[in-house]
């Protein structure tokens, strides 16, 4: 099975890891953007030039993609910083994330922890990262009705060439019953998977659910959840109130039922 999701960061985590950097502020370069600060050792000026020209992109796609009205504007002092490490080692060293996680948001802080990766970082992990950003200002940062599938699937959906891969690894999942219902999906931290196809899974089906939930539903609908949820519903109040399903049962019986 190829392994194309990249984790973001996972919530519990967000003071462990939001001053990493801090450490060695002194080594980072410096390169700024209308909405980003970008801070890099020995990363390619080429590279970081590319990374702000696609966060660029990036900032209003996403936010047009789900829908969203944007308030809070990523200007001057309220800009997003990158910190690009040199590599993997480096990376997995200031964050303590594990092997398979190539990004990090700590997104109150409008912060990204990530390293140059060759297959796809520009067109994967970057929309993961500032989605969680962009999602996580819609929702509220401090919001515990949202559960972590919608977090992560909500990123996953910005790496939009990887809709379909998904797909497919959940239909083998039903086929193999190995499926992860949603009520257990809602308990799953994938920091606490030690398998990578878990890991795999868990994303897919969450991206698989966000895909379903805008494509069947529709964009208002999506945004009405998310607002509900902001408005502080809890999960199965939110559901009911965008799209009429009793329960999260019932929202998951008619989402496999897509599926097959």
């Amino acid at each position: 099975m190829p392994k194309y999701f990249t984790a973001g960061l996972i919530l519990s985590l967000l003071v462990n890891i939001s001053n990493a950097p801090l450490l060695a502020t002194e080594k980072w370069l410096e390169s700024k953007s209308e909405h980003l600060i970008v801070y890099y050792n020995n990363a390619p000026e080429s590279f970081i030039d590319k990374l702000i020209d696609k966060a660029e992109d990036y900032y209003n796609e996403i936010a047009d993609d789900l829908g969203f009205r944007r308030f809070n504007f990523w200007l001057w002092d309220n800009r997003a910083k990158v910190y690009v490490y040199d590599g993997a080692a480096e990376y997995q060293a200031a964050t303590g994330l594990p092997p398979w996680s190539a990004g990090a948001a700590v997104p109150r802080d409008k912060i990204i922890h990530t390293f140059p990766n060759k297959q796809g970082f520009l067109d994967v992990v970057l929309p993961h990262e500032m989605a969680h950003i962009i999602f996580r200002e819609f929702v509220g940062f401090n919001n515990t009705a949202v559960p972590l599938w919608l977090d992560e699937g909500v990123a996953s959906y910005e790496q939009g060439a990887r809709r379909q891969g998904s797909k497919e690894i959940v239909k083998q999942a039903l086929a193999k019953d190995t499926f992860i219902s949603l009520s257990d999906l809602c308990k799953i931290n994938p920091l606490s998977l030690g398998d990578e196809k878990a890991v795999d899974l868990f994303y897919a089906e969450a991206l698989s659910l966000i895909d379903y939930l805008i494509k069947k539903f529709g964009q208002d609908s999506f945004v009405s959840f998310c607002q509900g949820l902001r408005d502080k519903k809890n999960l199965d109040a939110a559901i009911r109130y965008a799209y009429g399903f009793a329960d999260l049962e019932d929202l998951n019986e008619a989402w496999q039922k897509s599926l097959k």
